[in-house]
């Protein structure tokens, strides 16, 4: 019961940086990902994660202006590396 209820906190909290999902709908996220994580079990954790990991690098790759790249580039330059 206690991890439902710190899944809901976190899940409402992480929901006030998502566009379309309300606190409530945050919180009914987050008690389901508590339950669906215990159920998992450890090796589902590590496949959730490194899941949420990929599809996060995808996104990322997908939606890159080039902004940050040519930033590193540029301060590579300046540092002399």
């Amino acid at each position: 019961m206690l991890g439902k209820l710190l899944g809901a906190f976190v899940g409402q909290r992480a929901a006030r940086h998502v566009s379309g999902v309300n606190d409530t709908g945050g919180a009914l996220l987050g008690m389901g990902a508590a339950a669906l994580l215990r159920r998992l079990g450890p090796v589902g954790l590590v496949a959730a994660a490194a899941g949420g990991y990929a599809l996060k690098r995808h996104y990322d790759k997908k939606h890159d202006t080039g902004w940050s790249r040519r930033s590193r580039m540029n301060a590579d330059q300046y540092s002399g590396a």
